[in-house]
C-alpha cells in the first residue's frame, strides 16, 4: 500500500480557453513518453480532443482527429507512435483490443475510458476534465499519475507550469 501511495501523483490546472487546452496539451505531450497510457475523461465538448491535438502537435504530428466514427487512430509522431481511441460510441470496448497498443513504441490515449472495463493499472495517467458552470470556455483538468513512466510525464508537466 505505501509503495503505491508514493509512485501516485496528482494535480490540477486551470484552463481558461480552447488555446490553453490546446497549450497544456503541447506540454503534456513534450514530457510524454511511449508505454503511457492516458485515460481521458469528460463531458462532450469538455476539451479531450482539444488536449489531444495539443499532444500530437508536440509529438509531430500533423493533425489529430477525434476518433469518434473509425475508433482508432493511429500516429507516427517524430519519436514514437501515437494512438488515439474514442470509445464513445461504443457500450463495452473490452473486445476493441487495445491492450495490444500498451508497448514500449506507443502511447496511448483514451476518449471515453469508462467504457474499458480492463483498463491498464500502471503507467496510467488520468485526466478529468471539468467543465466551470456559467463559464462554458474555462476547465479545471485533473491529472491522476501511477506508475513510474506516468509520474515521470506528471513531474515534467509541473515543471512546464512552474
Amino acid at each position: 500500500m505505501g509503495e503505491e501511495i508514493s509512485r501516485a501523483s496528482t494535480c490540477s490546472v486551470r484552463s481558461n480557453s480552447e488555446e490553453e487546452t490546446l497549450c497544456l496539451g503541447r506540454k503534456f505531450g513534450a514530457g510524454l513518453t511511449p508505454g503511457v497510457t492516458a485515460l481521458l475523461f469528460g463531458d462532450l465538448g469538455a476539451g479531450k480532443t482539444v488536449f489531444a491535438r495539443g499532444i500530437g502537435d508536440a509529438l509531430g504530428v500533423a493533425r489529430v482527429h477525434s476518433p469518434s466514427f473509425t475508433l482508432i487512430n493511429e500516429y507516427k509522431g517524430e519519436k514514437f507512435r501515437l494512438v488515439h481511441a474514442d470509445l464513445y460510441r461504443l457500450d463495452d470496448a473490452d473486445d476493441l483490443g487495445l491492450e495490444e497498443y500498451l508497448d514500449d513504441d506507443a502511447a496511448l490515449l483514451v476518449e471515453w475510458p469508462e467504457r474499458w472495463r480492463n483498463q491498464p493499472m500502471d503507467d496510467t495517467i488520468k485526466i478529468s476534465f471539468e467543465t466551470i458552470e456559467d463559464e462554458p470556455d474555462k476547465r479545471i483538468i485533473h491529472f491522476s499519475a501511477l506508475g513510474e513512466r506516468a509520474l515521470n510525464t506528471l513531474k515534467y508537466l509541473k515543471k512546464d507550469l512552474l
